[in-house]
């Protein structure tokens, strides 16, 4: 059984980016979106004037400062490699989201990163418990797995998170 990471999260908090569950590459780093090739942090460096150089705790502490959470769908679950298409069904645990958004209510937008997470928190978050409204928007996947998009046309997609901080 593989097991996710806390959230990324402060009370300065307004949208929250969700994945589905880390990567092999970021579960043994212990780091959100540790793969070299994911595009996840040079998104959020051009973003957010973060520097490439950044730390790891440097680049957490900027998305915090900037109003950004980030969590996955999923607390644990069953998957052999990387891949969502991996992730055995019958075994996935869902983080409390209930609690999450009951501390956390400046939180007013929800991005996904990629059609899994949505779909999860779909299946699993909406259809079984009363959140407060948010918008909840799909954005395209940062991982290498997922390249049919150029690094600018996703962070053009992914511009639009701006706009809710």
């Amino acid at each position: 059984m593989l097991h996710g990471f806390p959230p990324i999260v402060s009370v300065h908090s307004r949208v929250l980016i969700l994945g589905s569950m880390p990567s092999v590459a970021s579960l043994d780093a212990q780091q959100y979106y540790a793969h070299p090739r994911n595009a996840f942090w040079p998104i959020q460096q051009a973003l957010w004037g973060i520097s490439a150089q950044a730390s790891y705790a440097q680049r957490v502490q900027v998305l915090q400062e900037k109003g950004v959470a980030v969590w996955d769908v999923l607390a644990a679950c069953k998957r052999e490699g990387s891949l969502d298409s991996a992730i055995d069904s019958d075994s996935v645990k869902i983080n409390d989201f209930k609690c999450f958004f009951d501390e956390y209510r400046h939180i007013k937008a929800v991005f996904f990163n990629g059609a899994t997470a949505e779909n999860y928190f779909k299946k699993y978050v909406l259809a079984k418990i009363s959140l407060p409204a948010l918008v909840l928007k799909r954005l395209p996947s940062t991982s290498p797995a997922h390249a049919s998009l150029s690094f600018e046309k996703k962070l053009a997609q992914w511009q639009q998170i701006k706009n809710y901080v």
